[in-house]
């Protein structure tokens, strides 16, 4: 078997362009890492930023159709080289912490080329070359030293177009489990929002305000970036902890051995935790904590919010917050200059609508979600297990077909 480096086949380069605006440069449209990172391929109807660039980084760091960008950067080794298939045509320069790989043509297929950066082969490589400690990279020193396996240019094309026809199936079926999941989980809050303001008092004109006994907030130290287990190890809460209206306690990151933890920020079991900066569609989001966890601390973009429990129940209050009623009322008080991070402030939280009825009828109704919530759970987890084993099987497929050990041209003949 030949294997040739990177560098032997490809031209590399790693872009320098960041997204500023600067006067004077030209403005150009940039390709990030996060369009990089979330998609398999660059296409047309994708929205890239504004920002500007020089000449001399227009003419280096341009792509082009058949290019293959991926990430050069990441805070774990495991999370670096993910990559993406250029196909659009539009004029569009490469950003900061994305790299370029520009085939040869006489030495490698371009979607060959693409498959085999796709490949756990080279993501075990990247583990590999990467350095660093609390955020890894790739020195451009480093990228082109990448081994990848080098049939004939014939060869290449077909191992190429078989993954491009067997990866389509399985993201075809993908698709359909994460459809499946959706429309599970839209089911779900639909029919808790319509149990939630069936016994609602319309006539109140209570807020939250009026139940909340005390509101804390978090900090945000420098963390690392694997998770603390909240009991015998500090761990930082991340914003997403409560996405969904479900607590997640593992969505969290480990504290420095040498920081010194806040005790007056650890969580409390009862307590509803809310995301106050993150996207437009998830900011807000509440959760109750269902556990005791001694060593896991709120960060400054969440809120934990005490109710009286004499005349509020905690679960039933976190459910009204999930509700299409509330949602549209803290969508339309978050502000923020992007779309990715959206900001409410705990004012105008506390001033939510909260028409509150008895507490014993927020207990009734919060104790049936809790009951139908377990069903929901199990066939959501299980449409998400045969998705894992589809991604598990299409990295298998890659690999093998780019180290050649899978003929492609007698797969599946064997029914």
């Amino acid at each position: 078997m030949t294997f040739s480096r990177l560098s032997h086949v490809a031209e590399v380069s790693v872009s320098t362009v960041d997204k500023h605006t600067v006067e004077g440069e030209v403005p150009v449209r940039l390709c990030n890492y996060v369009d990089v990172y979330k998609n398999n391929a660059i296409v047309d109807g994708l929205i890239f930023m504004s920002a500007t660039a020089t000449p001399d980084e227009i003419r280096r760091f341009s792509i082009a159709p058949g290019d293959t960008l991926f990430t050069k950067d990441s805070e774990t080794a495991d999370d670096i080289g993910v990559p993406a298939y250029v196909q659009t045509s539009s004029p569009l320069v490469c950003g900061y912490h994305v790299a370029i790989a520009r085939p040869s043509e006489r030495a490698v297929h371009p979607r060959y080329l693409y498959w085999s950066l796709a490949s756990s082969a080279a993501a075990q490589q990247w583990q590999v070359l990467a350095t660093g400690v609390t955020r890894v990279g790739l020195r451009q020193s480093d990228i082109g030293k990448l081994s990848i396996w080098m049939p004939d240019l014939q060869q290449q094309a077909v191992i190429a177009d078989f993954l491009d026809r067997e990866t389509a199936k399985i993201d075809a079926l993908l698709g359909k489990q994460d459809a499946l999941v959706a429309r599970l989980r839209e089911h779900h809050r639909s029919a808790n929002a319509q149990a939630v303001e069936s016994v609602l008092d319309l006539e109140s004109g209570a807020r939250l305000k009026h139940f909340v006994t005390e509101m804390r907030q978090g900090w945000s130290p420098q963390c690392e970036s694997v998770p603390a287990d909240g009991v015998t190890e500090w761990g930082v809460l991340k914003t997403g902890c409560v996405n969904g209206g479900v607590f997640r306690p593992q969505e969290n990151k480990l504290l420095p051995a040498d920081a010194e933890p806040r005790v007056e920020t650890v969580v409390r079991r009862g307590e509803i935790v809310m995301s106050r900066a993150s996207t437009r569609d998830l900011v807000g989001s509440a959760a109750v904590v269902e556990a005791d966890y001694p060593r896991l601390m709120l960060s400054d973009k969440t809120y934990a919010i005490t109710v009286d429990r004499r005349v509020a129940d905690p679960w039933f209050v976190s459910s009204f917050l999930g509700t299409p009623r509330i949602r549209q009322a803290i969508e339309l008080e978050a502000t923020g200059a992007s779309h990715s991070m959206q900001n409410v402030s705990k004012e105008d939280l506390l001033n939510l609508p909260m028409p509150l009825p008895h507490v014993e009828s927020q207990v009734e109704v919060a104790r049936a979600l809790a009951a139908d919530a377990p069903k929901v759970d199990a066939m959501v987890a299980k449409a998400q297990e045969l998705s894992s084993k589809l991604r598990e099987r299409r990295a298998a497929l890659i690999t093998a077909a780019v180290t050649g050990k899978l003929d492609v041209t007698t797969y599946g003949k064997a029914g």
